[in-house]
């Protein structure tokens, strides 16, 4: 007997199967589809769409073009929502409601009838989340990104959300901007829709999707706005029909293999340090694991290729007409899994054979001419960050990669806020920022560990110090910012007891952060400390019980494959 396919798939359990089959089509007859239709494959559509995310505001533009192709190609689309996430209207954070996210698209895809599914999404923690959901529930699936902003001008400058905003914003602090000026450049700083037009976690995720071989070749980097954009979404509503036939499954694609590919291009692009929390979520969905020791190895041989903001100074239309992810990918040909199957019905090597070869190097270096020898990022271990912490070194200052300082300590995110403009503030250019209780327990993992230059150096110039937390950053930020240190504070990592006064050496080189305080003096620290109250209620207390460190991807231990902790 064959597996039941389209609207037969999955049928409402009443005791009676032909009657559930029954019932189910004469719904579906109710919202006006032919017999014929319903008899075809059934497509999913799973849309994140939301007037609280300014990233998707093209989703219904694309949601229609993958329709075309759908029908098109001989399927049935049928289009659902799911949560939505928008990075910048979500408190506490984001990344606390990406596991939430996943849930709803696992389930929704397992729950209702259909033979593939294709994932609409773009903004940071939307792709990762769906790509988590998708992994679980192992249904031909296939990705399409809503895609980056266009750029802007303004009094003839190019403008891009969203480095140019934090570099803005860094000089209002400074006092070197006044009011009116800044609100002159908030108004121009994202003037399309689409994702951050730099090299930030939603353009990295969107790379990364591309070279896991979840979405169609040149997916990634096509401008929102750009028809090429609409032409992709109607190409991958086509392409859906093909896997349901096919039956070609997450499980098939997201391999050890193709998540070291993953890995290889987050380095060579310069890509954002969130990427690592969610290709290790992602892998973790499949059985695949992902070690800090393997993102330093591979670090070593990779370079960092891709001229783009924060890293460089391009913006992703500029990726986009340079040759795209392709380019980089053909670039590291001989550092990547060629045989790794992808959504297009063909090996990463076959993609790169029938590429196009032409790329412009003033955006996608050469290896013989990279724009640095190494990866983007490094894992950082030592008596701080037992588990280990992540510096993304290619947006960083190398004259503050080998140094020792004073720790100037902010107790949480108030404390932080409260602080850091206090014109007393005991700091000076060569102390470490030091934020606790910001992990994925301590306060959901924000992107706060780009702490502010506190006021009174800023009025000084001073422009970038280390700082270390166990939070995370936006990928569209930059600085020497040593971030995901775990075991987090909140759960009595070495962080939670680092005081005013204690010294801390960091060594890239030696791929190393210690913090300078005997052992004996760590554990009386450690005997008199408390950790913080839990939620009592909801999914903050579901989230709290259950989340894991940021070296297993803050994923939840019973949504791994195996349901391992």
């Amino acid at each position: 007997m064959t597996d039941p396919t389209g609207l037969d798939r999955g049928l409402t359990n009443y005791g009676d199967r032909d009657f559930a089959r029954y019932l189910r089509r004469s719904f579906a007859r109710s919202m006006g589809y032919s017999t014929a239709m319903l008899d075809r494959s059934v497509v999913g559509i799973a849309t994140a769409a939301s007037g609280f995310n300014n990233c998707h505001r093209t989703t219904p533009e694309l949601v229609d073009a993958v329709k075309r192709g759908v029908i098109a190609a001989g399927g049935l689309p049928l289009e659902f929502p799911t949560i939505s996430l928008g990075e910048v209207f979500l408190n506490p954070t984001s990344l606390v409601f990406r596991n939430l996210m996943s849930m709803d698209v696992e389930e929704m895809i397992r729950a209702q009838p259909m033979d593939a599914v294709v994932l609409v999404g773009g903004c940071d923690k939307t792709v990762p989340a769906q790509l988590m959901g998708a992994v679980s529930a192992n249904v031909p699936a296939i990705h399409l990104v809503v895609g980056p902003m266009m750029t802007g001008r303004f009094q003839g400058e190019r403008l891009g959300a969203c480095t140019d905003c934090r570099r803005f914003w860094a000089a209002y602090r400074r006092g070197e901007v006044d009011a009116k000026r800044i609100g002159e450049i908030e108004g121009n700083l994202a003037t399309t829709a689409g994702t951050c037009a730099v090299m930030g976690t939603a353009s990295t995720m969107a790379s990364i999707t591309e070279a896991l071989g979840m979405s169609l070749p040149g997916c990634a980097a096509i401008p929102a706005v750009h028809a090429d954009r609409l032409r992709m979404a109607e190409e991958t509503g086509a392409r859906a029909v093909a896997l349901a036939h096919e039956k070609l499954r997450p499980a098939d694609i997201v391999t050890a293999q193709s998540v070291e590919n993953a890995l290889r291009v987050l380095l060579a692009i310069g890509g954002s340090t969130n990427a690592i929390i969610h290709v290790t979520a992602i892998a973790g969905r499949a059985g695949v694991k992902v070690n800090l020791d393997q993102l330093n190895a591979l670090a070593e041989t990779t370079p960092t290729l891709v001229d783009l903001k924060p890293v460089g100074q391009g913006y992703m239309e500029d990726l986009f007409a340079a040759g795209g992810v392709g380019a980089v990918l053909r670039e590291i040909k001989d550092l990547v899994h060629l045989d790794c199957r992808t959504v297009a019905g063909q090996t990463l090597g076959e993609r790169l054979a029938a590429d196009d070869p032409w790329v412009d190097r003033a955006v996608v270096r050469s290896r013989a001419e990279p724009f640095a020898p190494q990866g983007g990022l490094v894992a950082l271990f030592g008596n701080l960050a037992p588990n280990g912490a992540i510096l993304k070194q290619a947006a960083a200052d190398a004259k503050l990669f080998e140094c020792e300082g004073r720790a100037v300590v902010f107790s949480d995110l108030e404390d932080l806020a409260r602080r850091i403009d206090d014109p007393n503030l005991d700091v000076e250019p060569d102390d470490m920022l030091v934020l606790q209780n910001a992990g994925p327990i301590g306060a959901g993992m924000p992107e706060a560990g780009y702490l502010p230059i506190p006021g009174r150096l800023a009025k000084r110039g001073v422009k970038d110090m280390i700082r270390i937390s166990d939070a995370r950053m936006s990928g569209t930020a930059y600085g020497t910012v040593v971030l995901h240190v775990s075991p987090e504070s909140a759960v009595g990592g070495p962080l939670a007891f680092v005081r005013n006064g204690d010294r801390i050496r960091l060594s890239v080189t030696r791929k190393r952060i210690d913090l300078l305080v005997s052992d004996e003096e760590l554990a009386r620290r450690r005997a008199a400390w408390r950790p913080m109250d839990k939620p009592v209620r909801g999914y903050a207390r579901l989230y709290a019980e259950s989340v894991l460190q940021a070296e297993h991807g803050c994923d939840f231990g019973f949504l791994r494959a195996g349901g391992g902790a």
